[in-house]
């Protein structure tokens, strides 16, 4: 017994001296942290702030972009220019409305370019709003061509902020995003053989944010083309809500008013639908084995 203990305090002393080495070499005498330590603090800021600074200058190059489509709107009077802006309400998208309604007769092109390029702007740097602009669709344009346009815009600006994460967003995801974009991983590496039917599933239901979904899929090497048709596909559920509560605009307060129960079992026959293929290809692979 006097030999164990004796054991255990030689083991507990030689881990006391290695941790007291480990010490030393990260730090001077004085206390201070040792130069290379420092320097592998130092890569850690700068992998972020090198992607954070190209970042900002991309948004600022896609802001001066849209500046340059609202200088070139037809000429509006001072009420209407207080009226054009990203709505954050109901009320802000009821006033768009009534301005672009106004003028897209007249100026079909500048205004269809102007609601593209806003859509996508938002849906690129994961800005909110986007969902007034989908209701908003629905006052603007017959329903087919409503639907197309927040789709095509969806799936486009979608695209485009997973190629801004694949340029710029990796460093970002891996320091603040990694548990949950590695929990992520799992389950799409579970779904990789019907990845574009679990994509379309995603974009229906609520279950992950679309903008997480649009920074991390190319962290986590999910493929541009499946990712674009999954998502110009998966949000045309949503999007049939948004649009068709559209053409009441006028009568909806926020939002929310646009869902109703029946169109939440829409949304759910839809999401099964969309997993409907993977069921039967699984039974049918489990019949010939």
């Amino acid at each position: 017994m006097g030999m164990a203990k004796a054991e255990v305090g030689a083991q507990q002393g030689r881990t006391s001296s290695t941790r007291s080495r480990v010490a030393q070499s990260n730090s001077h005498p004085d206390g201070r942290l040792s130069p290379a330590l420092k320097q592998n603090n130092q890569d850690g800021v700068d992998s972020t702030k090198k992607p954070l600074l190209l970042l900002a200058l991309i948004f600022l190059t896609a802001a001066a972009i849209m500046f340059i489509i609202y200088i070139n709107f037809p000429q509006l009077s001072e009420e209407e220019r207080g009226k054009i802006k990203l709505p954050k309400d109901m009320d802000d998208a009821k006033a768009l409305g009534q301005v672009l309604s106004k003028y897209k007769e007249t100026f079909y092109v500048q205004v269809m370019v102007a609601f593209f390029s806003t859509y996508i702007f938002l849906q690129t740097f994961a800005i909110p709003g986007s969902i007034f602009l989908s209701i908003l669709s629905g006052f603007l344009y017959p329903f087919p061509l409503a639907l197309l346009l927040v789709c095509l815009c969806s799936g486009l600006g979608a695209s485009f902020c997973y190629m801004l994460s694949y340029l710029v967003g990796r460093p970002i995801v891996h320091k603040y995003l990694s548990e949950k974009a590695a929990a992520w991983s799992d389950n799409v590496n579970k779904h990789r053989e019907h990845l574009l039917n679990y994509i379309i599933f995603l974009r229906i239901t609520p279950f992950l944010p679309n903008w997480f979904i649009n920074i991390t899929s190319p962290v986590i090497n999910v493929p541009l083309g499946v990712f674009f048709v999954g998502t110009f596909i998966g949000v045309a559920p949503p999007s049939f809500i948004a649009i068709q509560g559209g053409t009441t605009l006028y009568q909806l307060t926020t939002a929310g008013d646009a869902v109703s129960w029946n169109s939440v079992l829409v949304l759910m026959l839809f999401a099964g639908l969309s997993l409907l293929p993977v069921f039967l290809k699984n039974k049918l692979k489990q019949k010939f084995q």
